[in-house]
């Protein structure tokens, strides 16, 4: 399957009552309409999905706007799979990468906690005085973010929530982010489990916030000249993009390029220096060093590409614009919405099951056939009260992947196909067998014995010459040794004369030296 990218949007109708929006998912490259989910309207912030992955497909839901119902969607129909009556009316929500878990606020200040696949509710708490603007979840799922009217920031853990020694005692957020001083508009939480992620706020008050987690501090804010609401991180955490609700998109670098004093370039981060740290962004600036698009309709959502060449900002009046960041140079506007406003907008691979585009690799004759190949994530229906029964009773669902007894029959590089291993096998465990020479194992034998015989008598006449030879030279090395003794006697011996006697013989005394 050749990997395609596509734009996954929501919309609504720009007034109440004038329109049913929907899940629109375009082709990337040409804009073109891949597939259309009708049927609801979601507020910003009031819509959610994840991927078809790991086999299992994926799921779109989205709460509407003017009362309290969730549809449920997945990517093999192209109508609504499931409506779930809430408790009230949801100011935002939120699903974890997994999908395990569903987050919910409301304008009252309460946020719902439930369990997809069981629809059990886990928790419901008042956790702001105001109504919940955004929710976010961490990418490990471990963590809840929320912001509210009130201009707080709190962090949720999950693992509490969901804590059945837990449940009749009040939730009390993990801590608190409280330097804003207006309404959150909007939170992007990066990359890395918590807490080595760090996590980006907008607010009303012309502020952007970066904060790290692990610390709980401020790392750093960045001051607009318009209030912000909405933004999106790049993936590498090297820039983020700004929008105000009049049209126009920042872009902020957080890095700079600074003189080395020995000359040259050097890269350097930007903040970092706490509350104290202020940097301010202004239009002029911005527009001087090309940072700043300027769209001239009013911005709703944010989106970058799964390559981070692309930015794609969707506005109020229906248009997806698609901008290259290196150049900030207009490429396309898909125009496929007229009379709605863009609350959703996201980059994602072309599913496998989706509806009309079903996957040749999926050997299925048709859409229906589809679910057997690749089922849907349950979804079950969300209670509106909690009940400890259903707690204690409930069984968790779960998919457990299919095992394929041969899962490389493809053939890859490191492949060993059967036949090859048992003629390697009989090589090494019968080499007997392999000769080409054909002599039977009785001629073998008898080969190998007159080998062993005739190394015998090789190593026999070498044994003897090594003897020779040594004898010979222990003989050398014995007569060296007496001739030295000898010599060095004689050395040590003078001879002195003595008296000549009556018969004419001379004669003559030893003295040794001392």
């Amino acid at each position: 399957m050749v990997l395609q990218e596509t734009i996954l949007c929501a919309t609504a109708p720009q007034q109440v009552g004038s329109g049913q929006g929907g899940f629109v998912l375009h082709d990337l490259q040409a804009g073109t309409t891949l597939a259309t989910f009708r049927q609801t309207s979601s507020a910003p912030h009031c819509s959610a999905f994840i991927e078809t992955a790991n086999g299992q497909g994926g799921v779109m839901i989205g709460a509407q706007l003017d009362k309290s119902i969730l549809n449920v969607y997945n990517f093999q129909r192209d109508q609504i799979a499931l409506k779930i009556v809430l408790p009230e009316k949801l100011s935002c929500l939120a699903l974890d990468r997994s999908a395990n878990y569903c987050a919910g606020g409301t304008g009252q200040g309460r946020i719902y906690l439930w369990e997809v696949a069981s629809g059990i509710l886990y928790n419901a708490w008042d956790a702001h005085y105001r109504q919940v603007n955004v929710l976010k979840f961490t990418s490990d799922g471990i963590m809840l973010i929320s912001g509210s009217e009130d201009s707080g920031v709190n962090i949720w853990s999950i693992p509490k929530l969901v804590d059945d020694e837990l449940q009749n005692e009040l939730p009390l957020p993990q801590f608190t982010l409280s330097d804003h001083t207006l309404p959150i508009t909007d939170i992007f939480c990066g990359a890395g489990p918590f807490p080595k992620c760090r996590v980006l706020t907008s607010s009303l008050d012309h502020t952007v916030k970066l904060w790290d987690l692990a610390s709980q501090s401020l790392v750093t804010t960045f001051h607009f000249p318009k209030p912000i609401c909405c933004i999106v991180w790049d993936v590498s955490e090297r820039m983020f993009f700004a929008a105000s609700p009049v049209g126009t998109v920042h872009q902020v670098n957080l890095f700079r390029e600074q003189d080395h004093k020995h000359g040259g370039k050097v890269i350097e981060a930007i903040g970092g220096a706490g509350t104290a740290d202020l940097i301010r962004v202004d239009d002029t600036e911005s527009l001087a060093k090309t940072r700043l698009i300027t769209v001239d309709q009013p911005v709703t959502a944010l989106a970058i590409s799964i390559t981070a060449s692309l930015l794609l900002v969707g506005t109020a009046t229906g248009l997806i614009h698609v901008y290259d960041i290196a150049s900030h140079q207009l490429l396309r506007s898909i125009s496929a919405h007229k009379g709605m406003s863009i609350t959703l907008l996201a980059t994602i691979l072309k599913p496998p099951d989706l509806v009309g585009h079903i996957s040749l690799s999926l050997n299925v004759a048709s859409s229906a056939e589809a679910k057997d190949v690749i089922p849907v994530k349950p979804v079950a229906p969300f209670q509106r009260m909690r009940d400890p029964k259903a707690r204690e009773t409930h069984e968790v669902t779960m998919m457990l992947p299919v095992q394929d007894k041969t899962p490389y029959s493809g053939g890859v590089e490191y492949d060993y196909p059967e036949t090859e291993f048992q003629n390697d096998y009989a090589f090494f465990v019968r080499p007997a067998e392999q000769e080409s020479s054909g002599l039977s194992s009785s001629a073998r034998v008898a080969e190998l014995e007159e080998e062993v015989q005739q190394l015998r008598e090789q190593l026999s006449r070498a044994k003897g010459v090594n003897d020779a030879m040594w004898e010979a030279v222990v003989q050398k090395l014995l007569s060296q040794g007496k001739h030295k003794e000898l010599f060095e006697e004689k050395a040590d011996t003078e001879y002195v004369p003595l008296s000549t006697e009556t018969d004419g013989s001379d004669r003559s005394r030893k003295r040794v030296r001392k």
